[in-house]
């Protein structure tokens, strides 16, 4: 009962402060890509941690939405895919070239639990630096984040919740 009440005055609070914002327009970031040039929708292929990946990338006026999806170079090639979102917080030079501030969800790695590998799911955020123009994004990123405990079929512990470091190279070409 406890945990519903909680459960319940959480979901209260959220409606309440998205109604309560839902009218300010100052509450919307800025839209610092709407004035750019470039392509709205980009694929390619890149590499986050040990997985190999194609990815999708989504040019909007906020930011970069992506998602990636291929498979773990370590042990059965499982399947690991993510998404995130980037919002530019400083541009350096032509183009929309600068460091942009995201986050993330998905797959973070896969490990062996003892019979089979086993993708684990988590999130987290990162800061890229992205070099944004009509043809291309190239983007490097570092970001941290923690994925779920991780427990073989005999119930003990291949892996804690605690922080990650994950690094990935991403290129994408305009379509």
């Amino acid at each position: 009962m406890k945990i519903m009440n909680k459960v319940f005055s959480l979901l209260a609070l959220a409606l309440l402060a998205n109604s309560a914002s839902a009218q300010d327009s100052a509450f919307l970031p800025e839209a610092k890509l709407a004035d750019s040039s470039v392509k709205a929708l980009y694929a390619g292929a890149g590499f986050t941690q040990k997985m190999i990946h194609l990815n999708a990338e989504w040019v909007n006026p906020y930011g970069i939405a992506y998602a990636k999806a291929g498979a773990f170079l370590n042990g059965d090639k499982t399947f690991g895919g993510q998404l995130g979102f980037r919002y530019p917080v400083h541009f350096t030079g032509k183009d929309k070239n600068g460091y942009y501030l995201g986050a993330y969800a998905g797959h973070i790695e896969s490990k062996d639990t003892g019979t089979e590998y086993e993708s684990r799911l988590g999130g987290g955020v990162d800061l890229a630096y992205v070099m944004l123009s009509p043809e291309r994004i190239s983007t490097f990123s570092v970001g941290i984040g923690a994925g779920e405990k991780l427990t073989g079929q005999d119930g003990r512990t291949v892996v804690e919740t605690e922080p990650k470091l994950q690094f990935s190279y991403t290129l994408s070409i305009g379509l």
